[in-house]
């Protein structure tokens, strides 16, 4: 049995140039693609095409809803903090009437329980 030898650069070439070859051969060999079948998948092309705009629209629109339905969330509950803050806040201060209107209101009781 002959020793393994490895091909030289020129029977590389050479089998490169052949394969290229078949394979150009295999090819054309192969017969042409009708004009209906082409319609077909042209047809079947846009039809994916839009099966996809359709599904991509929907879950843009899907997404606006929810986001609609977030920010609505979020200023609801903006809305309770602020009166739960506004609840919790101690009440103003009095100005001198009210002042005035309460030390008369328990000077009036005093006046009563005493009679």
């Amino acid at each position: 049995m002959p020793p393994f030898s490895e091909p030289t650069f020129q029977e590389r070439t050479q089998m490169a140039a052949k394969a290229k070859q078949a394979a150009l051969k295999q090819l054309k060999a192969q017969p042409a693609v009708s004009d209906e079948v082409l319609a077909k998948r042209k047809a079947a092309r846009l039809a994916r095409d839009q099966k996809k705009a359709i599904a991509r629209e929907e879950k843009r629109a899907a997404f606006e809803l929810v986001k609609a339905e977030r920010k609505a969330a979020k200023e609801q509950a903006a809305i309770e903090q602020a009166a739960k803050d506004k609840a919790e806040a101690p009440p103003p201060p009095l100005t001198e009437a009210e002042k005035k209107a309460a030390r008369d209101l328990r000077y009036a009781q005093r006046k009563k329980r005493r009679k």
